[in-house]
């Protein structure tokens, strides 16, 4: 037996189940350590390529998801022809042709996997059956998980982007949303929308934690862009609880529910390698609410609570880079 051929094919199985497991069922573990990599590399790559080109950074996630697949067959694939070439006598031509080739055991291998039952080969018996069987069962667990996986990672990216054209269709800035609900004397049908922004995002936020490639499914439309309608629907929120005077503002336990809903999402920034930036973003403009005649606290007293919230600021802005977007209030319509 070849230990060398064993100890390497046991480690490139181990190392892809691992991966696999990690990254499909692992709901608080994020995607496993080679995905992750997978991840971060591919989208540097097109971010080389393609600069800020959207359909070249639209390519991210359809192309991180195929070679994540691809990744995990290739590695249990290899992985158990390793095993199966470790021994002259592991596996039987039954056709009687004579020894068996590395393109044989490739194949033996991989018709177990997928569970094809040519038939052409056979394994020898004793140790070399129970490995036969627990490849085949390796094949099924990875074709099911995979299935699973793909349909809830594209399921997940529908959610998402219905999320940002609910957000974007009050506005796409935050300004707009706040100037949109005002009625003349309070603030008017926002309490709604917010609730259903809010448990909307608590999807997507739980969603990003379990599948952190939907970081990379980039889209071309700006209304579709979570990262942007995150961003605006947040600045919104710092403009209703720090730039309106406290007797014209939504009810308190809405803006606090709607805010934690925004940093909870920012907690999964760390699965995609995404780090705060390091400046501060532009603030929201209290001119432009004061145009439309709504009550707003002093310029002073509004950037005292910005200067406040410069590390959650810096973190939005950083995550609209990371996405290759402008900061709304500067991005071109």
């Amino acid at each position: 037996m070849d230990l060398l051929y064993l100890t390497l094919g046991i480690t490139l199985l181990t190392g892809g189940v691992v991966d696999l497991l990690w990254t499909t069922l692992w709901v608080e573990g994020g995607a496993g350590p080679l995905t992750s990599r997978l991840m971060a590399r591919t989208w540097q790559t097109l971010r080389r390529i393609g600069g800020e080109h959207p359909r070249v950074l639209s390519l991210s996630g359809p192309l991180i998801l195929v070679g994540g697949l691809t990744l995990w067959i290739t590695l249990l694939w290899v992985g158990w022809t390793l095993i199966f070439a470790s021994a002259e006598s592991a596996l039987i031509d039954t056709r009687g042709a004579g020894p068996i080739s590395w393109i044989e055991r490739f194949y033996f291998s991989g018709y177990t996997i997928f569970t094809l039952g040519n038939g052409d080969f056979a394994p020898r018996d004793g140790v070399w059956q129970i490995a036969t069987v627990l490849a085949t069962a390796n094949g099924m667990l990875f074709v099911t998980l995979s299935v699973t996986y793909v349909l809830s990672v594209l399921d997940a990216v529908t959610q998402k982007r219905s999320f940002a054209s609910n957000v974007s269709g009050l506005g796409t800035q935050s300004e707009t949303v706040v100037r949109t609900s005002w009625n003349g004397e309070e603030f008017r049908g926002l309490d709604l929308p917010l609730n259903t922004f809010t448990s909307q995002l608590n999807t997507l936020t739980a969603n990003h934690k379990a599948y952190p490639i939907l970081h990379y499914f980039f889209s071309g439309q700006r209304k579709q862009a979570p990262t942007l309608s995150i961003t605006i629907l947040d600045e919104a929120l710092t403009l209703l609880r720090f730039g309106v005077p406290e007797h014209h503002r939504l009810s308190e336990a809405i803006l606090k529910n709607s805010r934690s809903s925004v940093e909870n999402y920012l907690e999964t920034l760390n699965e995609a390698f995404i780090t705060p930036a390091a400046r501060t973003p532009p603030a929201p403009d209290l001119a432009s609410l004061r145009e439309a005649d709504i009550p707003t606290v002093t310029d002073d007293e509004f950037a005292r609570s910005l200067d406040r919230l410069d590390d959650r600021r810096r973190r939005l802005l950083g995550l609209i880079e990371a996405d290759a977007r402008q900061w709304p209030s500067v991005e071109r319509t």
